[in-house]
């Protein structure tokens, strides 16, 4: 039986786990918290509660690895546990660690690829890269079969901008040239999936759709849907946000996804947000929009 074992059981990992088990995959799962591994028991996930549990004897039962935990100050909290663990784990197919686009730093809303020179603009990417890095090593020196997949901003089910504008916290600020790739959470769980069917290790791979576009298109189509009207434009100048927020445009590029095409043979369920706003809304519960829109 094919067995996958997933450090850190957030959002995507979720989305690629249940898709694995209704092929009839084992999954297992980290978690911190013993009421979660209670919820993921019910999913018919086998739960260790880490760090605590000894992880080898699942690590020695898994043919696939998934790693969505992500660093913190002190590195990559796997790495920093397990790597002589995983340097010997050279029975493993497939070894996938969720990255993110934010490796790539400021393109000034330009193209960026795989081939693109990372130069994050700030310690959250900075430490992306170091444990992009850190993976790879052990790639190059044990023949463990990692693969880097590098998100675009996550969308899906329960995670999307309907709440915030049914709520009237959505806000659409304008700052000239910026824009944003995006990802549905459901394609992220195919674009692994076919990684793990044609494996290539050592290689990296961008995660998003066909359509970068800037965040105050995405909320004004989203309360198209919802029938609303759109929150009225502020500037980014004279906008009031924290130093999170802030920071959140200070980065503009497009991602281009052609290598999970070319390479994976990936064809996109969401390939516009549009597509993928109107599927979170009929996921959840809301499957009558006000009126139909282009998906341009």
């Amino acid at each position: 039986m094919k067995s996958l074992l997933i450090f850190g059981f957030g959002y995507s990992a979720r989305a690629l786990a249940l898709h694995l088990l209704a092929q009839g995959w084992h999954v297992a799962a980290t978690t911190r918290s013993a009421a979660k591994a209670e919820a993921m028991r019910a999913l018919g996930i086998a739960p260790h509660i880490w760090p605590g549990a000894d992880m080898r004897a699942a690590l020695a039962a898994a043919s696939h690895v998934l790693i969505s935990a992500g660093p913190d100050a002190a590195g990559d909290p796997v790495l920093n546990a397990l790597a002589g663990e995983f340097a010997a784990a050279t029975h493993l197919k497939w070894l996938g660690y969720l990255s993110t686009t934010g490796v790539y730093g400021d393109a000034g809303g330009g193209w960026v690829d795989e081939d693109t020179v990372r130069v994050p603009a700030g310690s959250r990417g900075q430490l992306r890269v170091e444990a992009e890095d850190g993976w790879l090593a052990l790639h190059r020196a044990n023949g463990l079969a990692v693969h880097i997949f590098r998100l675009a901003g996550i969308y899906g089910p329960g995670r999307g901008p309907f709440a915030k504008l049914r709520a009237g916290t959505a806000r659409r600020i304008i700052k000239p040239n910026q824009v944003f790739s995006r990802i549905h959470v459901d394609d992220i769980a195919q674009v692994l999936a076919a990684s793990m069917a044609q494996p290539d290790p050592g290689r990296a791979y961008n995660v998003c759709d066909d359509e970068p576009a800037p965040p105050q298109d995405v909320i004004a189509a989203a309360a198209r849907l919802l029938g609303m009207e759109p929150p009225a434009e502020e500037s980014f100048e004279s906008a009031q946000m924290g130093a999170m927020a802030k920071s959140f445009y200070g980065e503009s590029k497009r991602v281009s996804n052609a290598r999970i095409k070319a390479e994976l043979g990936v064809n996109l369920r969401y390939p516009t947000y549009m597509a993928g706003l109107r599927a979170v809304l009929a996921a959840e519960g809301n499957s009558s929009p006000a009126a139909p829109h282009s998906d341009s």
